[in-house]
C-alpha cells in the first residue's frame, strides 16, 4: 500500500531477491511476469488501474539495444490494453538539442506507441539522476579518488533529479488524470554548473571532490554512443535539457536540489561508497 492509498504490485521474475523482499514488507504486492515473455504479462497487469512503465536499458559491446528496450515497452502497452489498464505513466529520457541522441530511440518509440493507443498516458522525461553519483567503479560517473568525471562542460548548468521526484510526479499523475493525461513533462529538480556540483559534494562529505570533464579520445574509448554526446554536448556549448525546475515546484513543491538530496541521505550514501570501495 502506498503512502497515497494505492495497492501496488510489483513485477517481478524472482520474489525471493532482496530487493523484492523490502519492497513486500513495505505493503507491495509481487506478481511474476517477465518483459521477455509476453505472454506472462497480461495475468499480471488483470485488475490494475495504471501501470509505471519504465523498461530497463540493455546495452551491448556496440551500445545501446533500443530494439530490445523498445519491444519490452511496446509489449507491456500491449499487454496493459488487453488488461483493461486505464492510464500507463512512462518515465523516458529528456529532450536533447537536435539532432538528439541515438541511445533514446527506443523511448521516443514507446513514446509514440502510447500516443496512438486508447489508455490515457502521461510521458515523464527526466534528466540525469542525482543518484548517479553514487555509481562505483564506472569508468564515467560516481567519484573515485575524490573526482568525478563525466561529459559535461564544467563551468555550464547541468540539470539532475532525484530517482524520488520521479516517483513523486507519477504519483501526482496517477491522481489527476484530467490535469495530466496526454501531458510531456521534462523533470528536472536543479542545475547547477558540474564544478559548482562538486563543491557542494566536498562541502556536505567533508573530503575533496572535483569535477573532471573526459577528453574526446577517452569518450571514443567508451563507445560510439559516448562519443556522440560529448560532440552533441561540444558542438552546442552547453550540456542541454531544457527543463524548467521553477515551474515544475509549482507543481510539486517539496523538489529536492542538490543540496536537498545530499543533506537526506546522498552524503551518507556518497560516504558510505567511498569507505567501502576496495583499495
Amino acid at each position: 500500500m502506498s503512502a497515497d492509498g494505492w495497492s501496488v504490485r510489483l513485477l517481478v521474475r524472482d520474489p525471493r531477491h532482496p530487493a523484492v523482499r523490502d519492497l513486500v514488507a513495505r505493503g507491495a504486492e509481487p506478481v511474476i511476469g517477465d518483459l521477455d515473455r509476453p505472454d506472462t504479462l497480461e495475468a499480471a497487469l488483470a485488475g490494475a488501474y495504471g501501470v509505471f512503465l519504465i523498461p530497463p536499458v540493455v546495452y551491448r559491446s556496440l551500445g545501446t539495444d533500443v530494439e530490445q528496450e523498445y519491444r519490452r515497452g511496446h509489449d507491456v502497452i500491449e499487454a496493459a490494453e488487453r488488461a483493461g489498464v486505464e492510464h500507463v505513466v512512462f518515465s523516458g529520457l529528456a529532450t536533447a538539442p537536435p539532432p538528439g541522441l541515438p541511445q533514446s530511440d527506443g523511448k521516443h518509440r514507446i513514446e509514440q506507441r502510447l500516443r496512438t493507443g486508447a489508455m490515457t498516458y502521461t510521458i515523464l522525461r527526466p534528466v540525469r539522476f542525482m543518484e548517479n553519483y553514487l555509481f562505483d567503479n564506472a569508468p564515467m560517473d560516481g567519484i573515485l579518488n575524490g573526482v568525478h568525471r563525466h561529459l559535461f562542460l564544467a563551468d555550464k548548468p547541468m540539470q539532475i533529479i532525484a530517482v524520488d521526484d520521479i516517483g513523486r510526479f507519477t504519483a501526482l499523475a496517477f491522481a489527476d488524470p484530467a490535469e495530466y493525461g496526454g501531458r510531456i513533462l521534462e523533470l528536472a529538480g536543479d542545475d547547477p554548473t558540474p564544478d559548482q556540483a562538486a563543491a557542494l559534494i566536498a562541502a556536505a562529505v567533508d573530503m575533496p571532490v572535483r569535477y573532471e570533464r573526459i577528453s574526446h579520445d577517452q569518450a571514443e574509448a567508451l563507445g560510439p554512443e559516448i562519443a556522440a554526446t560529448w560532440r552533441l554536448i561540444t558542438d552546442n556549448g552547453d550540456n542541454g535539457w531544457r527543463a524548467d525546475p521553477d515551474e515544475l515546484r509549482t507543481r510539486l513543491p517539496g523538489m529536492l536540489r542538490l543540496t536537498d538530496w545530499l543533506a537526506g541521505s546522498g552524503a551518507q550514501r556518497i560516504r558510505d561508497m567511498i569507505d567501502h570501495r576496495p583499495e
